[in-house]
């Protein structure tokens, strides 16, 4: 993966494992009922609850889910709204798999000079989603349909053989079962999902032109590549809200919670108490835990299930043995904290932070954690535990609020 922006810009680290409760991650035990913001700008979010899929969903913890609406171009009527999409503000631009969507929809390929355009999007878990840009019509909420396009995860697409797809985008994902979700709603802080970088270089790992059962590199002009739909909104284009309540420290069976699109454009969203920290080009500031010295990029990631990041003294988080392997199991409950600051070095504000054992809190009937974690070398990923009990503000690059210019985070 070559792009200017760096892999993190599509982390979805999307670790599944054993629970104790079993089946379905929203049939047992009890929830907690966020936020329910009015307005025609507001999607709900459901974190392992009636909007994700139990077909997917088994043993996956803290899962963000939100419900999107597709059109075929131009037919306003012909439209399939499907759940199970995963909420993501660390990646940008919506994917959906092929297996379902309706055959009454009909999107529009996007072109590749004799070719398609396709592309390969890697995840830093070791995961991939292969498959066609096509052109649909995209609406979220009750807002207007927009077009834009999009990522349709397809693994036999092209009809390019296992071997080329293992070559060309290793660890694709078979199906929505193998991937957790039927699909990804990227809403992060920037326009494109890859940006000059793809537009300059056909060496950028990502694009590619297929033609008969040949697929090769490409370069991708901006208009193009996978876009986050939020930035072609009529009015409320500047970013997005995430409004998750607090969970307790054993846990939730599921939480609801509010992601209100566009901020200070409406009276839903008009920003209060917070603190905006710049991004740079990555999408990233940086974060520093408490006793240590090393300075490491950080990055707010509603799509990655936990707080991933490299412990400042191993011996106080001890990783868990199989099969939770990379999971943190301290012995009891272990307080930390960390400081971030905006990528201009300013402003800079410090966040506490529990992590519990692992698992323990997975052997009951929660699926929703605050307080799980897990290693990561060399990055600071604030994951969906991040975004419990704040409203956390994704400011799209190069649009403005009065939080400043995009992009940006705030909470």
């Amino acid at each position: 993966m070559t792009s200017g922006r760096s892999l993190l810009r599509f982390l979805v680290i999307a670790l599944v494992t054993g629970c104790g409760g079993g089946g379905s991650s929203s049939s047992t035990g009890s929830g907690i009922i966020g936020s329910n913001v009015p307005g025609s700008n507001v999607l709900s979010i459901t974190v392992n609850g009636s909007l994700c899929s139990p077909a997917t969903s088994a043993s996956y913890i803290n899962k963000p889910c939100v419900s999107v609406t597709v059109c075929s171009p131009g037919a306003p009527s012909t439209c399939q709204t499907i759940n199970d999409i995963l909420l993501d503000t660390g990646s940008y631009g919506l994917r959906i798999f092929k297996s379902v969507l309706s055959p009454a929809l009909s999107f529009t390929q996007v072109a590749s000079g004799s070719g398609a355009l396709a592309e390969c999007v890697q995840f830093a878990d070791g995961s991939a989603e292969w498959g066609p840009v096509q052109v649909a019509g995209v609406r979220l909420a009750s807002e207007p349909t927009v077009t834009v396009p999009l990522q349709v995860i397809d693994p036999g697409f092209a009809n390019i053989s296992t071997s080329l797809t293992a070559t060309i985008c290793p660890g694709a994902d078979q199906s929505p079962a193998a991937a957790g979700f039927n699909g990804i709603l990227g809403v992060g802080v920037f326009v494109e999902d890859c940006g000059q970088a793809c537009a300059n270089s056909p060496a950028n790992g990502m694009y590619f032109s297929c033609s008969g059962s040949g697929c090769t590199g490409t370069s991708a002009a901006l208009a193009q590549q996978v876009r986050n739909p939020v930035a072609l909104l009529p009015q409320d284009h500047n970013g997005v809200i995430v409004m998750l309540p607090s969970v307790p420290p054993n846990g939730a069976a599921w939480v609801t919670g509010s992601l209100v699109l566009g901020i200070g454009t409406q009276t839903n969203n008009a920003p209060s108490g917070v603190t905006a920290y710049p991004t740079d080009q990555f999408g990233e500031f940086t974060t520093v835990i408490s006793g240590s010295a090393a300075a490491y990029s950080g990055f707010l990631d509603s799509g990655s299930n936990g707080l991933f990041f490299t412990p400042p003294s191993p011996s106080r988080l001890p990783e868990c043995s199989a099969p939770n392997a990379g999971w943190f199991c301290p012995p009891s409950p272990v307080s930390l904290s960390a400081t971030n600051t905006g990528s201009s070095g300013s402003p800079s504000g410090m966040v506490p932070f529990p992590i519990g054992n692992f698992n323990i809190l997975v052997s009951s009937y929660s699926y929703v954690f605050a307080n799980v974690g897990g290693s990561a070398p060399g990055i600071f990923d604030w994951g969906l535990p991040f975004h419990f009990g704040r409203n956390v503000y994704v400011g799209i690059e190069g649009k403005g609020s009065s939080l400043g210019s995009g992009p940006y985070v705030a909470y």
